[in-house]
C-alpha cells in the first residue's frame, strides 16, 4: 500500500468508526456488531502503527466511545472506567491465560469466570453506607451523573445492609432491562407507533438518560454488579469482595464461578455458550479476572484496558427463515440499500423481520433466489445479518434477485462510481429520502442539535411543503408549525428554540451539518481550522483544499463541486444572512500560547483534571506538537496514573524526562 493509499483508507476508517461511535454511545441505535466494529478499529490502528506519519490526536483509536449527553450533571471518575479487551475464540483466552502466567512468573493463581451482561456500565459511590451518587461511564474519564434515576432501581440498594463495608467505596456493575420488561416496553411503543428499541441494552440505556424519573421507575429496570473499589478493601481477592457485596444487598450474579486452571475456563465457556439463552436478561460473552487484587496490580493495565482481565464474546446465533421479498431504500447521500425482508424469526430474544444485504455484489456473492431460505445471524446480538442461502430448499425455476436500475423513491437511473460498490441516486436535490435525510442530519445532536426534528418531523415537515431545504429551517413561524399533526404548541417552541440556539453552533460542526460528500466530522474539524471561514473555503481551488491535513483528490472535488452548486450556493447564503456562524470565532483564531513550542511530547496513563484530549488541545495551543511513541526525539513525556511500565522503561533508557500532570499545568501556567 502506498502512502497515499494510507492516508486516503486511515481517513475513511476514522469517519466510519467515529460515526459508529456516535450511533452506540450516543444515538443509543448501533447498525454494525461489537465485532465488524473491533475488527474496524484494529485495521485502522494497524495502518497507523505501520504509517505513523499520519498520527492524529483526533483518532478513534486514541479514545474511548461517549455517552455523554445534555441535561445531566458530567463528573469525572474518581478512578477510569477502562474498557477491557475483547476476544471471539476459547483460543484468544486461552492466549490470554498464558500471558498472565508468564507476567506472574510461575506464581499460582486464580480466575474468575463471570457473566457478560448486556446492558450500559454504571458507577455508584456509597459513603457511611448510603449511596451518594450514580455516574455513567461516560468517556471513560467522566459520565453523567444519574443518581436520580437510579435510585428509582428497586434493585439497588439505597441504603446497606449491615457488614464491614468501607466508610467510602464504589461499585460497578451494569444496568439492565429483563428480557419481560422489554418485550412489554416495545409492545406498547408499537401500539403507540413509536421507533421500537433494538435490543434491551439500547432500552436501558436510553431510559437511564430520561429527565423524568417517574419514567425510568415505570421501565422496571434491574441491575447487577461485579466490580468493588475502595482504599481499604474488605478482601484481598476479587471474588471475597463480590460475596461481601452480595451481603451487604448488591444484586450480583449467582454464577460468578472461581477457576483453578485452563481446563476450567474452557469448560466454563462451553457451559455458558448454551446455558445463558435461558436467563432472565441479556448476555453478549464472559468476562475472567484475575482473583488476587495484589496479583491484579502487579499485573497492571496497557493504555486501554487491564492486562488481568478479558472479555469472550459468545458468536453470534444462527436461524434459517425464508425471504418475502427484498426492498430497495434510498438514504441521504443517495446510496440505494437493498433490504431482506424475511418471514419472522426469533433470533437472540428478539423477532427478527428485517436485514439489510448491503449493496449488489453482496446478494450476487451471495447467489440470493426469490423465497430462498436464508441464514440470518445476530452479530454482536444486535444487527441482523444475512450470512448464507440453504440452496438445497430452492424452488425450481426461482429467478435470481436483481438489483434495481432506477430509484425506487423518484425514478431517477441509478450510477455507479468505478471501484465503488454502491449504486446511487444522482438526484440530490429532487429526491426525497435524500432530501429529508440532509434535514435531520442538519438537525441531529452532533451537528446543529435542533431537538424536536428527528426523522418523522423531517418529513412532515418536507411534505407540507415548509421545509425543501436546510436553510428553510430559519423560516419557521409558531404559526406555520401549529396547523401540522403531531405538532402541538409546547412542541413548535422547542423547534424554535432550537433553532434559534443553532446559530451558535462552532463552525466545524455548520460543515459537518451540510452533508459534503465524504467529509465526515474528524475532516469537517480539520478543515474549519484551517479555511477558518466559509467565504475563505468557497474561494480555494482543489489543489489548494487538498493541501489541508486528512484532505485528499477526492474529498477536495467534492468540497469545490459542492460550493459551486446553485442549491448549495444559495442555503449557504440564506444560512449566512440567517445568522448561523459561518466562520470561526474570535477565540479560535486568536494567537496561541508559546510556552511549548518546538516541544514533541507524549501522552500517557489517566489523570485528574483533564482528559486526555483536553491535554493534546492544551499542547497544541501552547505550540507543542502531540506524538504517539517515545523516541530520542521526545521532548518529554506527560505522566498520568497507570503509566504504562514499558514506556517508563524506555524514558529511563533514553533519558526522556517524565513530568507529572502538576507540573505540566504549572509549566504551561494554568
Amino acid at each position: 500500500m502506498t502512502s497515499a493509499e494510507a492516508s486516503e483508507k486511515i481517513r475513511s476508517l476514522r469517519d466510519e468508526i467515529n460515526l459508529h461511535n456516535h450511533k452506540y454511545y450516543v444515538e443509543n441505535n448501533p447498525d454494525i456488531s461489537d465485532r465488524d466494529f473491533d475488527m474496524l478499529l484494529k485495521e485502522l490502528e494497524s495502518l497507523e502503527k505501520e504509517f505513523p506519519e499520519f498520527y492524529d490526536e483526533l483518532s478513534p483509536t486514541q479514545r474511548v466511545g461517549s455517552d455523554l449527553t445534555k441535561g445531566f450533571e458530567h463528573v469525572v471518575h474518581q478512578r477510569p472506567m477502562m474498557s477491557l479487551s475483547n476476544s471471539y475464540g476459547i483460543e484468544d483466552v486461552n492466549d490470554w491465560f498464558e500471558r498472565v502466567d508468564k507476567a506472574l512468573e510461575g506464581e499460582p493463581f486464580e480466575i474468575v469466570g463471570e457473566l457478560k451482561f448486556d446492558g450500559t456500565s454504571i458507577s455508584l459511590t456509597y459513603r457511611h453506607g448510603r449511596l451518594v451518587r450514580a455516574v455513567t461511564r461516560g468517556d471513560g474519564t467522566q459520565g453523567d451523573d444519574v443518581t436520580a434515576n437510579v435510585k428509582t432501581i428497586r434493585s439497588i440498594p439505597l441504603q446497606l445492609q449491615p457488614g464491614d463495608w468501607p466508610e467510602e467505596f464504589e461499585i460497578r456493575g451494569e444496568i439492565l432491562m429483563p428480557w419481560e420488561v422489554f418485550e412489554r416496553l416495545n409492545a406498547e411503543r408499537a401500539f403507540n407507533e413509536e421507533p421500537l428499541f433494538a435490543n434491551p441494552r439500547n432500552a436501558a440505556s436510553g431510559t437511564l438518560k430520561l429527565q423524568d424519573p417517574r419514567e425510568v421507575a415505570r421501565r422496571h429496570l434491574d441491575a447487577r454488579f461485579y466490580y468493588l473499589l475502595a482504599d481499604d478493601l474488605p478482601f484481598d481477592t476479587h471474588y471475597r469482595n463480590l460475596e461481601a457485596a452480595a451481603s451487604w444487598g448488591f444484586k450480583v450474579s449467582r454464577n460468578v464461578s472461581l477457576l483453578h486452571s485452563l481446563q476450567e475456563v474452557d469448560e466454563y465457556i462451553e457451559h455458558w455458550a448454551e446455558a445463558r439463552k435461558g436467563l432472565p436478561v441479556a448476555t453478549d460473552g464472559l468476562v475472567f479476572k484475575v482473583n488476587s487484587i495484589r496479583q491484579q496490580l502487579n499485573l497492571g493495565y496497557t493504555a486501554k484496558s487491564p492486562r488481568w482481565a478479558i472479555a469472550y464474546k459468545f458468536n453470534p446465533e444462527r436461524a434459517l427463515t425464508q425471504l418475502r421479498f427484498v426492498s430497495f431504500e434510498t438514504g441521504r447521500m443517495g446510496i440505494v440499500t437493498p433490504v431482506a425482508n424475511l418471514e419472522p424469526v426469533l433470533l437472540s430474544g428478539t423477532i427478527v423481520k428485517r436485514a439489510s444485504l448491503h449493496n449488489d455484489d453482496i446478494i450476487k456473492e451471495l447467489d440470493i433466489h426469490q423465497g430462498d431460505w436464508l441464514y440470518v445471524e445476530k452479530g454482536g446480538e444486535i444487527i441482523p445479518k444475512i450470512t448464507g442461502v440453504e440452496k438445497s430448499r430452492r424452488e425450481s425455476g426461482a429467478s435470481a434477485i436483481e438489483f434495481v436500475t432506477d430509484c425506487p423513491e423518484c425514478g431517477t437511473p441509478l450510477v455507479r462510481t468505478f471501484g465503488e460498490a454502491a449504486w446511487c441516486c444522482p438526484n440530490q436535490y429532487g429526491c426525497r429520502p435524500q432530501i429529508t435525510g440532509k434535514i435531520e442530519h442538519f438537525c441531529a445532536r452532533r451537528m446543529m442539535n435542533i431537538d424536536g426534528i428527528g426523522e418523522e418531523t423531517a418529513e412532515l415537515l418536507f411534505a407540507a411543503g415548509l421545509v425543501e431545504r436546510i436553510a428553510d429551517l430559519y423560516d419557521l413561524t409558531e404559526e406555520k408549525l401549529s396547523g401540522l399533526d403531531r405538532i402541538g404548541e409546547k412542541t413548535a417552541r422547542r423547534i424554535l428554540t432550537g433553532i434559534e440556539e443553532s446559530k451558535n453552533v462552532p463552525f466545524e460542526r455548520v460543515i459537518y451539518a451540510l452533508s459534503i460528500p465524504n467529509v465526515g466530522e474528524t475532516t469537517a474539524k480539520r478543515i474549519a481550522h484551517a479555511v477558518k471561514s466559509m467565504e475563505a473555503m468557497r474561494s480555494m481551488s482543489e489543489e489548494e483544499l487538498t493541501a489541508i491535513p486528512d484532505v485528499g483528490p477526492i474529498i477536495a472535488k467534492c468540497i469545490y463541486d459542492f460550493l459551486r452548486t446553485p442549491v448549495n450556493e444559495d442555503n449557504i447564503r440564506r444560512l449566512t444572512e440567517a445568522g448561523v456562524r459561518m466562520s470561526l470565532t474570535e477565540e479560535q483564531m486568536a494567537p496561541k500560547g508559546t510556552s511549548l513550542e518546538g516541544k514533541s511530547i507524549v501522552i500517557s496513563g489517566t489523570f485528574a483534571h483533564h482528559s486526555r484530549e483536553e491535554y493534546k488541545e492544551l499542547i497544541e495551543n501552547e505550540g507543542g506538537k502531540n506524538v504517539g511513541s517515545i523516541s530520542k526525539k521526545t521532548s518529554f513525556v506527560l505522566a498520568g496514573e497507570n503509566m504504562g511500565p514499558s514506556k517508563r522503561q524506555k524514558c529511563e533508557t533514553l533519558g526522556i524526562p517524565m513530568i507529572t500532570e502538576d507540573e505540566f499545568l504549572k509549566m504551561i501556567g494554568e
